[in-house]
């Protein structure tokens, strides 16, 4: 039977932990350039895929080598600052006009990029350990999907809003830096275990 508590007190413990992580920022970047709906479909159905994966496999997912893990994170946020530093300067007027990529390409970018930053993550392994805990696997993934889906909303329309204010060159060299950051972070704990 479905438990509103359960349901509540997850949504809170993942939409904090998932605040400050590198979904907001995917999520930013990615509505300061493409329409914000078509972002959110695709990387709703990524952390929908993921919530699926954790409650099914409980536990297991915390017992996927640390150091391995932190390693391919790290590497993928040195991909992600590459790309957003080193891209082909692109004409302003298609930054402009978001509305010019379809539906499927859109999307299909936003949910592989959560697809694979995502796995393993913090998030991914605390739902598995609440579905193990609450034995609530409808309620623990109702609010594990409500709270994700809640964080990458936030991140997609802060994007949105940023890129009024804020010219766009400036707020990709921010997110270069900070996945720069992030991927020095990661990889540090990747050695150091």
């Amino acid at each position: 039977m479905f438990s509103f508590t359960v349901a509540a007190v997850v949504f809170g413990v993942v939409f904090l932990a998932e605040l400050p992580d590198k979904t907001a920022l995917a999520g930013l970047v990615l509505g300061t350039r493409y329409r914000a709906s078509y972002v959110f479909a695709g990387v709703a159905a990524a952390f929908a895929v993921h919530v699926a994966l954790a409650i099914a496999a409980g536990s297991v997912l915390s017992l996927l080598p640390h150091r391995l893990v932190q390693a391919v994170v790290g590497v993928l946020f040195l991909a992600g600052a590459a790309v957003l530093i080193f891209r082909k300067g692109e004409d302003e007027e298609e930054v402009k006009k978001p509305a010019d990529q379809s539906f499927w390409k859109v999307s299909g970018a936003g949910f592989m990029m959560i697809l694979v930053a995502e796995f393993g993550d913090l998030t991914q392994i605390m739902t598995a350990n609440l579905a193990a805990r609450y034995d609530d696997p409808v309620s623990v993934g109702v609010g594990a999907v409500l709270a994700l889906w809640a964080v990458a909303g936030l991140g997609i329309l802060g994007g949105r809003t940023l890129m009024k204010y804020v010219p766009l060159e400036l707020i990709t060299k921010v997110a270069a830096a900070v996945m720069v950051l992030m991927a020095g972070f990661s990889l540090y704990e990747a050695i150091t275990g």
